[in-house]
This record gives C-alpha cells, structure tokens and sequence, in this order.
C-alpha cells in the first residue's frame, strides 16, 4: 500500500478558508454504498433513523496561538507560540523562532499572561506560565487566537470570528489544539430536531493535538506511526453505544477523532469499555471496524492519514469514486469545508 495511492488533484479555490452560514446549510455528499447523492448538512434529519446513535467528540479547542516578546537588556525578540500540550512543567509549545529563545527567558503575551521557558529541545520548549487554572484560561482567551490550521492560515490570519466559527456548539472540555471539524456543522436547532426523530447522542472527548495535521512522509504507509492524541469514553457512554448495538441501531461517529476513539475503546467482538489514556490507533485498508457504522467527516487531504481511514471505511475504489464526484460539483474541502455521510451498505 503506497502513500502516492492516496494522492490526488485538488483545485486551489475550492479549500474553504470560512465556514457555510448557517453551520447547517454546509453542502452534504451522501454515500450510501455506491449510490451517492448531493445533499444538505440541514437534511441530516431526513437521513437519520430513529434509534441511530451520533457520538459527538465534546473536546474544547483553545485559543493555542500566541504572539509575544522575549527581551534581553534592550534587545526586544517578537516570538509567536502554538501550544501542543499540557505536560508537568506546563505547556509544550512550538515557537517561532525558537533559536531567539533559551531556558529560563520569559516570554509577555499581554499585561496578564507570560511564561518562563522551563526548557528546550531542538525541535520544540516547554513553557510553565505564571497563571493556572480559571485565571490562565481568561487569560490565554483574552490573548490567544485559534490555531486554524496551516491551510487556512497560509491565506489569512485568525480572527475574533475564528473563535466561534472553530468551537463546536457542544465543546465541554478544553484541551484541543484543532477541532473535530465535522461537528461544526451542527447547531441547537438541528440537534433538537434529530432528537426529536429519535436520534440519539454520545459525547466522548478527543483532544485533538498538532500531530493531526503532520504529513505522512513513508511510502509504505503501514510503516507509518501515528500520533497519539488523549481519549475519554466514560462508563456511561460506553454502555449508551452498547445498548444501541444490542438494539440493531446504527453507530455513527460525527468526525474521525470520534470515530478513531470508540474503535480504540472497543474489544474484537465489538463490546465497548470505558478508556482514559492516549490512543495511536492507525486505520488504513485492511482494518475491520469494531463499532462504527457509518461516519459523517468533512473531505480530507491528499495523501493523509485521515484519507487512509475514510479508504478502509468505504473501500479504495469507492473513495476515489466520491472524492472525483465531490470535485467535479465544488464541495469546499477541509476544515471549514462541507461534509459527507460515509454509509458503507445501504
């Protein structure tokens, strides 16, 4: 399996660098099997049966840019800063330029915010801020911006928007550095109407980290090794999928950060289990989903590991088949692009 098989040809403007408005009137490629159809995000409630069960990725994204300065005497050195994750000293980060700062310099962000470099590496540092808890999260909301990824940054800079249009409706817990882009299509009112179907919801979190954006860079793409990204599926969530199951009702994850966390938390007969702990599970072609039924993803880049996922859902020759349709009618890609419903049987 070679990383060119899952390379193709994006036109440029359609990468989306702003969401649809409303959330919900995002365009929605409907794949159910080989039969695809053009759809809306808003008819999500036609689509769905009564007793399917959405499991939503309630992770909280943070406002994990910063741009700060460093100073020596009356030498000033402007550093900006993209937080990874949390670790016991504080913060790891990626700077830029990391060689203008050293162990033990401070970095001001704002009047309230500043970090002491608690140590270095030649690829990344370690920042422990002088706030935690609720006074550093008003504080890091107040001078961070969101972390758009590097797609959509490369053609604008975040904005105030950003923090809203880069937070899903139902984010609980922060710890994100990028967001379960798929759940951004929905709002209140769509989740009150799916409810009222009969559908049902399990939240689970993912934090997703940086690494979901790091190109793979084998060709032998079962020799790539993944990143590993923090998960929680409580007891409570693990029994609501299981009983869904036993029902006959369809599991369906809203994002492969879901998705990737439930067949993490899963055993080979399909049972699920409460997790806490750091998942690397790599899904190409080949694997044999535990749980998942169908999953609903935005459209994802040449040559990723996300491509490789939707690939082994739907089947290669498939997956070509609804990306060359999803081009050819000018679905918007990406993180603020429109979505598709993965079903791989009718």
């Amino acid at each position: 399996m070679k990383l060119s098989d899952f390379d193709f040809d994006l036109p440029e403007h359609l990468i989306a660098t702003r969401p649809a408005r409303p959330r919900t009137h995002a365009r929605l490629l409907l794949a159910e099997g080989d039969r695809i159809s053009d759809r809306h995000v808003f008819d999500l409630v036609e689509i769905f049966r009564p007793g399917d069960r959405l499991v939503l990725n309630n992770t909280k994204v943070l406002p994990a840019r910063l741009f700060g300065t460093r100073q020596r005497g009356d030498a000033v050195a402007r550093i900006e800063v993209t937080l990874l994750e949390p670790v016991s000293q504080g913060w790891r980060a990626l700077a830029k330029p990391l060689r203008k700062v050293q162990a033990g310099e401070v970095i001001r962000f704002s009047d309230r915010l500043s970090a002491t470099v608690a140590s270095k590496s030649e690829t990344d540092l370690t920042l422990a801020f002088d706030l935690t808890g609720e006074d550093f999260d008003a504080a890091l909301a107040e001078a961070g911006v969101m972390p758009l990824p590097p797609y959509i940054a490369a053609k604008r800079a975040a904005d105030d928007q950003d923090k809203t249009d880069y937070q899903t409706v139902f984010a609980r817990h922060a710890g994100a550095v990028a967001a379960p882009t798929a759940s951004l299509h929905f709002d209140e009112p769509l989740l009150r109407a799916l409810a009222a179907k009969g559908v049902d919801f399990t939240e689970v979190t993912l934090h997703v980290g940086a690494g979901t954006f790091l190109p793979v860079k084998v060709e032998d793409v079962t020799t790539h090794r993944m990143h590993a990204e923090w998960g929680r599926v409580t007891a409570a969530a693990a029994a609501e999928i299981n009983a869904t199951r036993r029902a006959g009702g369809r599991v369906i994850p809203v994002g492969t950060t879901a998705l990737r966390l439930i067949e993490s938390a899963a055993d080979e007969a399909g049972v699920l289990h409460p997790f806490e702990a750091e998942t690397d599970i790599f899904i190409y072609p080949g694997y044999r989903f535990r749980v998942t039924d169908a999953l609903m993803t935005n459209f994802h880049l040449p040559k990723s590991t996300l491509m490789m996922l939707v690939a082994a859902l739907m089947g290669k020759s498939r997956i070509d088949r609804i990306y060359q349709h999803a081009i050819q009618k000018g679905y918007r890609f990406f993180s603020y692009g429109d979505s598709s419903l993965l079903i791989p049987e009718p």
